[in-house]
């Protein structure tokens, strides 16, 4: 039977999208893969889901790898390689015949080729890939590194000529190209692939959240980890050490920057790729999630000559995304931008960007010793790390100049005493900050799927939606999961954030010595709204779910049950 109703019973199952399924054949026609296993290596099938469907359609039993025992005698007459190329293993035979576990009992090939080197009729099971590969590699008592036979008795990982043969063949090549290209299809931000003693995960970071996805043979895992060094320039022979660099490729006509950092583990090299897609970031406040009061007066704070303006929130949160967008409003001809980042993540066109190189000194407080001399407007700091680098900072703003920046706090106002722990004097602090964004980043509920349910008064009630709407009855939306979002119910982000802008009550909180709670109860009196205030608007607003507002903000853990049990 061919693959072609393979994939139609896919379809028809709810295991595979048309969609995915057009785009995994037109693949096909560049590859000349087999469509079962590009489906796979896509992501869009899971590897279970197509041995079930291949072994009912052929009516061949699956095979777990428990009952995954090869046959010594037999493979003693088949080589390897072929085995591993053609995933198939020996299992045994009797009078009538052999007994052979297949990835692709529909490869008539490999059929007609074992016949006839076993000279024995063929009885195909059906098993995964993986753990086809996985047998072969205990088979051949070396690591699961090794992708082929070493004529040597064992893979030498340590031969650079050796590792640098495995990431230039054609499947690893494409494995991780596939690889990328599903992470940017899926809009990752992150690919994490990390080896264990008999597996190889590979994980993306799609809105926020980790998602196992399909991954390479376990035997691969050597070639796939030197691919992406290659690609990379990183020393493919150091394992011994982290190491960082950067890839930049061209796939489905977008220009894609990738941040590549390794990290030797008891398995091997863990590596996780951070994907810079600048044409998936919209620098748009409306579009990152800026409410249109908050919107409003932040634009103020932006048209002020100088001043400083910091955005703060855990690694992940979109500062920098959110910077950006302030620096593209400001970049016009009449002002000079600079900016000093560890790393540049994206280029922005008209800035002078600076990335710092601690191994020869450029850090954060050189560098803006230097940008002071070159005559700028408005400076960019891509974080404020040490007392160092805010007193450079807040000099810069008393001479005139508009200085942007990010922290590392929970909220607005600890902002202000992270500054006064930096050792910047309060009065200082008072007179050169502007306001601080501090803010999370939610996941959207998918537009295509969301539904409404109307919860409980007494809920509404517990989780103060009834302060924010006027009322209990309320409708709130969730979202079922359809193709365009994955089935996962969410599609893209966006920030829920507070905005403290200094004024008088705040100055004199501060200047008393006030905490940040102090700090926090005069910016609300007088028009800060809380960042978990905005979440449950946005809520309201059909764009996320309380359970991603409780998740991200500090909500108490029944409310996240409650929402959940809706």
């Amino acid at each position: 039977m061919t693959t072609q109703p393979i994939a139609e019973q896919l379809v028809a199952s709810g295991k595979l999208a048309p969609a995915q399924l057009e785009r995994a054949r037109r693949l096909q026609t560049e590859s000349g893969e087999r469509l079962g296993g590009l489906l796979v290596q896509l992501g869009f099938v899971a590897e279970r889901d197509l041995a079930q469907t291949l072994a009912t359609s052929h009516g061949l039993p699956l095979i777990g790898s428990a009952e995954l025992t090869p046959s010594d005698e037999l493979v003693d007459h088949l080589s390897l390689d072929f085995l591993a190329r053609s995933q198939a293993i020996p299992l045994g035979q009797d009078d009538n015949g052999v007994d052979i576990a297949m990835a692709d009992p529909g490869d008539s090939y490999t059929c007609q080729a074992l016949e006839l080197a076993l000279g024995k009729t063929i009885r195909p099971k059906v098993a995964t890939g993986s753990d086809i590969q996985a047998a072969l590699a205990r088979l051949r008592g070396a690591a699961p590194d090794a992708l082929h036979d070493d004529p040597d008795g064992a893979a030498n990982l340590d031969d650079v000529e050796h590792l640098r043969d495995l990431a230039s063949e054609a499947p690893v090549i494409r494995s991780v190209n596939l690889m990328i290209a599903r992470a940017i299809e899926l809009h990752a931000s992150d690919i994490h692939i990390e080896p264990f003693e008999d597996t190889l995960t590979v994980r993306y970071r799609v809105d926020g959240v980790l998602r196992d996805m399909p991954a390479p043979p376990a035997a691969s895992a050597a070639a796939v980890i030197s691919r992406i060094k290659v690609l990379a320039n990183l020393n493919i022979a150091e394992r011994r050490l982290p190491q960082d660099g950067r890839i930049k490729l061209r796939i489905d006509g977008r220009e894609v920057d990738m941040r590549i950092a390794t990290l030797p583990t008891l398995h091997g090299e863990s590596v996780v790729l951070r994907l810079l897609d600048q044409g998936d970031v919209p620098l748009d406040f409306a579009l990152l999630g800026f409410a249109d009061d908050n919107l409003r007066r932040f634009e103020q704070l932006l048209q002020r000559p100088q001043g400083i303006v910091l955005v703060t929130g855990p690694t992940g949160s979109g500062k920098t995304t959110t910077l950006y967008a302030a620096l593209e409003t400001l970049n016009t001809p009449e002002k000079k931008i600079l900016t000093v980042e560890d790393p540049v993540e994206y280029q922005l066109q008209g800035i002078n960007q600076i990335q710092v190189k601690p191994a020869i000194d450029l850090t954060f407080a050189n560098a803006l010793r230097a940008i002071l001399r070159q005559d700028p407007d408005v400076i960019m700091i891509g974080e404020m790390r040490d007392r160092e680098t805010a007193a450079i900072a807040v000099q810069s703003a008393l001479t005139g100049h508009k200085v942007f920046s990010t922290l590392h706090t929970n909220d607005a106002p600890s902002s202000v005493t992270r500054l006064l722990d930096m050792g910047v004097d309060d009065y200082l602090i008072t007179s050169t900050l502007d306001g601080i964004v501090a803010q999370r980043l939610v996941r959207k509920l998918c537009p295509h799927c969301r539904t409404e349910h109307r919860p409980e008064p007494e809920w509404v009630r517990e989780v103060g939606l009834d302060r924010i709407a006027g009322t209990t009855d309320i409708t709130l939306y969730r979202g079922r999961g359809c193709v365009h979002c994955d089935h996962s119910g969410y599609r893209g982000r966006a920030a829920i954030l507070e905005l403290l802008v200094m004024n008088e009550p705040v100055r004199k909180a501060i200047l008393e010595q006030g905490d940040a709670d102090s700090i926090r109860a005069a910016a609300v009196a007088h028009g800060m709204q809380p960042m978990r205030d905005d979440g449950l608007r946005k809520a309201l607003a059909r764009l996320t779910t309380v359970a991603e507002v409780a998740r991200v903000c500090q909500m108490e853990a029944t409310d996240l049950d409650a929402d959940a049990a809706l």
